[in-house]
């Protein structure tokens, strides 16, 4: 995916969950970036769990509360 489309791309995935819904992200750097915005734009309603963390691949489990 275009580095210039990335959040983009993954924050209207994030508006099309239902509440209780999930999507794993597949990252090959640390998303932290990423969740400071989701913290800005959606604080409190979401959750972020990594499930895996590098060093080549991060995976975060993000759930739309």
């Amino acid at each position: 995916m275009a580095p210039t489309r990335r959040h983009a791309e993954i924050f209207g995935r994030y508006a099309s969950l239902d509440r209780g819904e999930v999507f794993v992200l597949v990252n090959d750097h640390d998303p932290r970036p990423l969740q400071y915005q989701f913290e800005a734009e959606h604080g409190g309603a979401y959750t972020w769990d990594y499930l895996e963390i590098g060093p080549k691949v991060w995976k975060v489990r993000i759930e739309r509360r």
